[in-house]
């Protein structure tokens, strides 16, 4: 099956050619009935020399569907930019959330104080008391506290 960013089969670009399933071998078909030798062994040597040319273009197209991918998900995205002293609140994750108070339990906590960025996107917090938490949180779980 041909994937979608490539444009290709996995089979083509590790081996050059087209796969024949067990199935198609089996019956009569256009393939099997003109099924000749030496114009095989031509045919798969040809493929073989066109399989970097395969393999470059199915490269090129992985490039534009990422791109396609990260600009449509980029046009989604808050941006959301913080200083160092800003107030934030933290999104309450998975294992953080109080299992005693089921879905009604806050989504937020906080406030958190910022204390430095590590690199665009990524903050280290600390508590209002200057008690530093373990790892920096990225931009997305966090949101301004006024």
């Amino acid at each position: 099956m041909a994937r979608t960013p490539t444009g290709e089969t996995p089979f083509r670009l590790a081996y050059g050619s087209d796969v024949a399933i067990p199935a198609e071998v089996g019956l009569t078909s256009y393939w099997v009935e003109n099924h000749d030798e030496n114009k095989n062994d031509k045919a798969m040597r040809l493929h073989l020399d066109l399989v970097d040319e395969v393999r470059a273009t199915a490269e090129q197209r992985l490039a534009r569907y990422q791109n396609l991918m990260a600009k449509h998900y980029n046009s989604k995205v808050k941006h959301r930019d913080f200083q160092v002293g800003d107030l934030v609140l933290r999104r309450v994750i998975g294992a953080a959330k109080d299992a005693s108070q089921g879905k009604l339990g806050p989504n937020w906590e906080g406030p958190y104080r910022i204390t430095s960025f590590h690199r665009k996107g990524m903050y280290h917090l600390e508590t209002l008391e200057g008690q530093k938490l373990s790892h920096p949180w990225n931009t997305e779980h966090l949101k301004k506290y006024y």
